[in-house]
């Protein structure tokens, strides 16, 4: 079934790194040697509540095209004045805004990634903007080949420009190009434009007691335990 698959590109957030999990620890050290007492699990819950709607306001034309840093530091003020919280002087603000930049893959993600990498060109088609990719990639140390984010179509995800643009890049029909996701929703919407599609169950993305995305709901072309195991099912 591999036969013809040229490229490979992956949603970022969640399938490829643990950003909960990440964020939390991060700013929780941080926050300590601030000196800073928050709740940084219920910020990081709050502040991803505000993606998708964040995103909506683009796609709808209600905010010209504003990248997912910029998004992302709207929304965390909102949150800080939500749960009551002092904003903090702008270089503290930045530096929790930019805790995206510093997500941690999952512990399969880079070992998974260097080893598609040696038979398909890898990359991610994220939401986030190209220096969130840059630096997480850097921290993380994920292969990529190219950085597809969807500042570079001035589009997000599921809009069809952004699959697309990945194909038109690469010179390659949509059914040379696999999406990667643990979001059912972004396979659907890659494989309604002709691409193929693999899904990877990510079940604590949001932590503890979430339900969505647990498994496959549909008969995609590869399930895989994770990004080692779609690796080892793809002959790499």
């Amino acid at each position: 079934m591999a036969d013809g698959i040229k490229a490979i590109v992956f949603d970022t957030f969640g399938t490829v790194v643990d950003w909960r999990g990440s964020i939390i620890s991060d700013l929780a050290s941080w926050g300590v040697e601030q000196g800073l007492n928050v709740d940084w699990a219920d910020v990081v819950d709050r502040w991803r509540d505000r993606y998708n709607p964040q995103k909506a306001r683009v796609r709808s034309g209600e905010l010209p095209w504003t990248n997912l840093d910029e998004l992302h530091f709207d929304a965390l003020k909102t949150v800080f004045d939500e749960m009551g919280l002092p904003l903090l002087d702008e270089a503290r603000m930045m530096h929790i805004n930019k805790v995206w930049h510093r997500l941690n893959g999952w512990p399969d993600a880079s070992r998974g990634l260097h080893r598609l990498k040696t038979k398909f060109i890898i990359g991610p088609l994220s939401n986030a903007n190209v220096a969130i990719l840059v630096n997480m990639a850097k921290h993380a140390d994920l292969p990529w080949d190219n950085v597809f984010s969807c500042e570079l179509f001035q589009h997000y995800k599921p809009d069809p420009e952004t699959y697309l643009g990945v194909c038109k890049l690469l010179y390659l029909e949509p059914s040379a190009v696999m999406m990667c996701a643990a979001h059912n929703y972004d396979l659907a919407a890659a494989r309604a434009l002709g691409l193929r599609a693999a899904f990877i169950a990510r079940p604590n993305e949001y932590g503890p007691g979430q339900t969505t995305d647990l498994k496959a709901e549909q008969d995609w072309d590869y399930v895989a335990d994770d990004l080692e195991d779609l690796a080892r099912r793809l002959g790499c």
